[in-house]
């Protein structure tokens, strides 16, 4: 298989009607290890993870704190470097990219969703939007066109000139993942979405992501709420740097690679 820059892509049905078919992955990992040092004894934070995720897929990382889920995602949106081992997504290998290559990678194949929102608290919601598009050659006219259209998609169109303090804690999480939609990523990120809402919005914001997924966005989602992890496709248990398990929703053990 060819691990060059520009390959195919993916795709399995997943409890959330995904409607790709294929079953070439669109995220590979392997024998992925990251080691920092605390003082002179290594600390493992990655021991060797290997997983492959398709397309459309609505996938949530789960485990306690220190098990290796928040290094692992960012490992997976380039925001860190591994010790060893591959990331590849759409078969481009990103853990071999240069550092001037990284920003791009990131602004073309992954969209982040943090637990804080991270607004700029003196735009408005379209501003939020926008900003995401001014550096990657889109026109003004389109990228007001485009911010518009994703956040009427997430339920914001009438909130288009609030600002972050206008707005509710679950209205700027939806603020955050129309952010993250804008560059038609290949991944979206989650770390912790629902971790700063009440249950209410919790459950809009996971409905939200299943329906994303349904029309094919490949979405993790970091989360120490097993209700939320409950409600995706797949459920990766980590501990100790490693999985510890990979299930499905009917509980069904995967194959390990």
């Amino acid at each position: 298989m060819s691990e060059n820059i520009n390959n195919g892509n993916n795709g399995k049905n997943g409890k959330n009607g995904n409607h790709a078919a294929e079953h070439e992955p669109i995220l590979r990992i392997r024998d992925l290890k990251k080691t920092y040092m605390q003082g002179k004894i290594p600390v493992h934070a990655l021991d060797g993870v290997s997983l492959d995720v398709n397309k459309g897929e609505l996938l949530s990382i789960v485990g306690p704190s220190g098990s290796g889920k928040s290094t692992l995602l960012s490992m997976i949106g380039l925001l860190d470097r591994p010790t060893d081992g591959s990331v590849f997504i759409d078969d481009v290998e990103i853990t071999k990219a240069k550092e001037s290559e990284a920003p791009r990678i990131r602004r073309e194949k992954i969209g982040f969703v943090f637990q804080h929102f991270n607004l700029l608290s003196t735009l408005t919601a379209m501003e939020n939007v926008d900003i995401a598009m001014r550096f990657n050659g889109t026109s003004k006219n389109k990228r007001k066109e485009r911010a518009f259209q994703l956040l009427t998609k997430v339920g914001l169109g009438d909130r288009i000139k609030h600002k972050p303090s206008e707005l509710s804690g679950g209205q700027q999480q939806r603020v955050a993942i129309a952010r993250a939609l804008v560059n038609e990523p290949a991944i979206l990120l989650a770390d912790e979405p629902t971790g700063a809402v009440d249950t209410k919005t919790r459950e809009v914001i996971v409905d939200l992501l299943k329906g994303l997924s349904e029309k094919g966005q490949t979405i993790i989602v970091v989360t120490h709420d097993m209700d939320v992890a409950r409600q995706t496709d797949r459920i990766i248990t980590m501990r100790d740097g490693m999985i510890a398990s990979d299930t499905g929703v009917n509980g069904n053990e995967r194959h390990r690679l």
